[in-house]
């Protein structure tokens, strides 16, 4: 890909935007940004950016700025739907993600690991193996740092391990991974997709560039991950809660058997500090492409037994009067909140709602039938899941956060648990899901 004087648009001027114009800028491509927000909003960007030599559009898209480059380059969280970018498309346009234009320039194999739920503990708990084993490991994409700040890294590393949105895979032309995760596909982004075939069909896109040569490690458990097994071209290893399997990895919830060509491994879970049957999953991916990368089985159990989790999922908080708290802030869609749900045995009240993103509830019904005691819901999705949900159990709604966490409390009894797992985004009432679980928490520890 040469980049040198050519008119190349960044969209998006977040973190990954910010990363990739001053990167394109550095290979000597004539740079212009725009970005949707207006330029008041935009005190990071405008701070990273000033000085460099650049145009720059606020507030809004310009279709005649876009038919102008010969290259596109988006951020993850732009639509390539919009009017102005399917203009440039039909006028022949590059466009592309920003990790279409990183793997041009990175020299060295790639784990990319995608899924609805799980992405981010699976990738960092991949991370950490290979760096417990002394690898040289750089840990991006969709978490920590944007993918284009590890291209042209030299001998600083000898492995990436990304985590990948549908949102990134869209915009890919060859980007490969040599080993690719697929952890679950459930509904989300309903608000962002025409349809859940749309979605699926993005995320499947990491298998695209594989060859025979590649890996692909697949979730045996999800329906919809099996029904598109058949189209990848990779070696396909697979893991699994709930069969014993010949060949691949399986577990009892204690212990990870792993059954590759002539190893057979048995990984203790004993004093795994990651709790919850979805954590299991995410052990065994990790696990699995971290072995096949060549780690050592005890760099890996020792990761195993430290690994404490990510803040805002499923995070144990506090416990009071023997009823115990837990922020899955991080739940923001249906799917997040049947596994949450499926890591209790104990009654729950459950704070959800947020900001709609049309995802079907039906799959949360039998849940809050059997085992959530209270249903207490807030934010812009409250009045839609109080129609479909509200009448399986007792369930009451709420006009702040505050108030969902003492009427949860006001509710629950010594034994049970208080889940704040919303399956909504946050953006009606908070920045960000880490601010909702931020204030969660700090409504707990008040009571």
């Amino acid at each position: 890909m040469d980049l040198f004087g050519k008119k190349v648009l960044v969209v998006g001027l977040a973190r990954t935007g910010i990363a990739t114009a001053k990167f394109l800028q550095a290979k000597g491509a004539m740079v212009t940004t725009a970005e949707v927000k207006p330029k008041e909003e935009m005190e990071e960007a405008i701070r990273e950016l000033e000085g460099m030599d650049l145009s720059s559009e606020w507030g809004g898209h310009q279709t005649e700025t876009f038919l102008k480059q010969d290259l596109i380059v988006v951020s993850p969280g732009v639509d390539l739907n919009i009017e102005p970018i399917q203009k440039a498309i039909q006028k022949g346009v590059r466009v592309v993600s920003e990790i279409e234009l990183a793997y041009h320039f990175i020299h060295v194999p790639i784990i990319a690991v995608t899924g609805t739920n799980g992405k981010t503990t699976t990738t960092l708990l991949i991370g950490e193996m290979l760096k417990a084993d002394g690898k040289r490991v750089g840990v991006g994409g969709n978490v920590g740092e944007p993918l284009v700040l590890f291209a042209d890294g030299k001998d600083r590393w000898e492995i990436l391990v990304a985590e990948i949105s549908s949102f990134q895979l869209e915009g890919i032309e060859g980007f490969r991974p040599q080993i690719s995760v697929l952890l679950n596909i459930t509904e989300d982004h309903l608000d962002r997709y025409s349809s859940y075939d749309d979605y699926i069909g993005a995320k499947v896109r990491i298998f695209t560039n594989q060859n025979s040569g590649d890996l692909a490690v697949l979730n045996r458990d999800d329906p919809i991950v099996m029904r598109y097994q058949e189209k990848v071209k990779a070696k396909k290893v697979l893991f699994s809660l709930k069969e014993k399997l010949g060949e691949g990895v399986f577990s009892n919830g204690q212990t990870i058997f792993l059954r590759l060509r002539e190893k057979i491994e048995e990984y203790s879970l004993a004093q795994a500090p990651l709790k919850g049957i979805h954590n299991v999953e995410n052990m065994m991916a990790a696990l699995t492409a971290s072995r096949i990368f060549g780690c050592s089985k005890p760099s890996i159990q020792t990761v195993l037994d430290r690994f404490q989790g990510l803040e805002h999922r499923l995070e144990f908080v506090r416990e009071i009067k023997a009823i115990r708290f837990y922020n899955d802030s991080k739940g923001t869609n249906v799917g997040s909140v049947v596994k949450s749900l499926q890591s209790f045995s104990e009654p729950v009240t459950l704070i959800a709602g947020g900001k709609d993103k049309n995802g079907d509830l039906s799959s949360l019904k039998e849940f809050i039938e059997k085992q959530v005691k209270h249903l207490v819901l807030i934010g812009e999705a409250k009045e839609r899941m109080n129609r479909e949900l509200g009448g399986l159990t007792d369930t009451v709604m709420a006009k702040s956060m505050e108030e969902a966490v003492l009427l949860a409390y006001q509710k629950a009894k010594a034994g049970e648990v208080v889940l704040l797992s919303p399956a909504c985004s946050s953006f009606d009432m908070f920045k960000d899901y880490k601010e909702r679980g931020k204030v969660f928490k700090e409504a707990v520890k008040k009571l």
